[in-house]
């Protein structure tokens, strides 16, 4: 038990929000996600949108607020780009009710090329979304097949072309490696194409085999047709030197950006602070209470109806100090930065801070903690790779 431990009002106090929409096309063969197949449905009439959209701002409005505004707000899914204009301007207007939203807020919404059209998209930012995250995941056609993507190339640069015309001016391109079939030579190409294209930010995932998503039935790691640990390795190791050389900060350890284009959004949760959720899955951190909504709306709508019913008050446990600082670190560790002595020490106390340091002493020897004194922080890219399944 860390006795000596103190909170840190600052972290303990939310001023972000991630909304879960789950509804997608089709599921792709990677995706363990809480989420609603919407096949071909037009999502103008759809009733299945909408209905979720009402008890989404349920949700919001039955949450109490906890006294600051917020200053990240992050649509993610599913895919949000399946949302009409008129819903999500309905989401924005309920947290800003419930919240208020400070006037420079970072507005994030993950997109997929095929959903969304140069409308929608202006649509998006009259309500407010200022930046957009785009699911490439590969500039191969066969890779996005074998994928269950429901996009193509065409696709891609077809949405690439309306976030150009609408001057967005905060975009990100995701990329998976380590795909089936996968080559180092396709990884470089998708690389190449990307760093053409010239967005304020790159995240690349390496793939995780899920055991419930069709990937993780029909695979094992380490065998074909996946790329062996050392090829995604050298994938890696390739991203890193390619994208620093065309100007991106590696700033986490799957994640990269133009100076001062980091995601302030994926910050709160690296550096472990308070955060609101909602929707289907959801997961918050407000309370010292870290807990995931239901992960289908059969079970969604009546947790909400007993949220309400409570008038906000969730009965879940806290996260013991011991948790919080072994999340501090986990997380801490993601950065670029890492994690400040200064700040364990005055969180947790000196004994703590000796403790950590005496337990990293082999780490140091294998030079994947760089050793600068003030904080610790892996080295990279070798001991961020070594991090990447966490």
């Amino acid at each position: 038990m860390l006795s000596c431990f103190k909170s840190d009002s600052h972290l303990d106090q939310p001023r972000s929000a991630y909304l879960h929409i789950p509804f997608c096309r089709r599921r792709c063969y990677y995706c363990d996600f809480p989420i609603s197949v919407l096949g071909q449905t037009n999502i103008e009439t759809s009733l299945a949108i909408k209905e979720y959209v009402e008890v989404l701002c349920q949700e919001i409005l039955a949450t109490p607020s906890l006294g600051y505004p917020l200053e990240t707000i992050f649509f993610g899914g599913g895919t949000p780009s399946l949302l009409p204009t008129q819903s999500l301007d309905l989401i924005l207007y309920t947290l800003d009710q419930q919240f208020e939203i400070v006037k420079d807020a970072e507005i994030s919404m993950e997109i997929d090329p095929g959903t969304f059209t140069l409308q929608q998209l202006q649509g998006y930012q009259q309500a407010g979304i200022n930046r957009v995250s785009l699911g490439v995941q590969a500039f191969q056609d066969e890779l996005l097949k074998l994928c269950g993507r429901s996009h193509s190339v065409s696709d891609i640069f077809t949405a690439i072309d309306s976030l150009q015309q609408a001057n967005v001016p905060n975009f990100s391109l995701d990329l998976i490696s380590g795909l089936p079939n996968q080559t180092i030579e396709n990884w470089d190409d998708s690389l190449s194409q990307a760093i053409q294209i010239s967005p304020n930010h790159l995240s690349c995932y390496d793939l995780v085999l899920e055991p419930v998503t069709a990937f993780g039935k029909l695979y094992e790691g380490g065998e074909k047709p996946l790329p062996t640990d050392e090829t995604t390795a050298q994938m890696y190791r390739l991203a890193q030197s390619k994208l620093t050389s065309a100007g991106y900060e590696h700033y986490e350890i799957s994640n990269y950006a133009l100076n001062g284009y980091q995601c302030r959004h994926n910050r709160v949760y690296w550096e472990n602070r308070a955060y609101y959720g909602f929707g289907m899955g959801a997961a918050s951190y407000t309370y010292r209470q870290r807990f995931t909504r239901p992960r289908n709306r059969k079970e969604y709508f009546p947790w909400v109806q007993q949220l309400k019913e409570n008038n906000g008050k969730i009965d879940y446990p806290q996260s013991s100090n011991t948790d919080i600082l072994l999340e501090t670190l986990m997380l801490g560790l993601r950065l670029k930065e890492g994690i400040s002595l200064s700040k364990i020490k005055e969180q947790f106390g000196e004994t703590v801070q000796d403790q950590i340091l005496e337990t990293l002493q082999k780490y140091y020897a294998k030079r994947w903690i760089d050793d600068s004194g003030s904080s610790i922080k892996l080295s990279d890219p070798e001991a961020f790779y070594f991090l990447t399944p966490f």
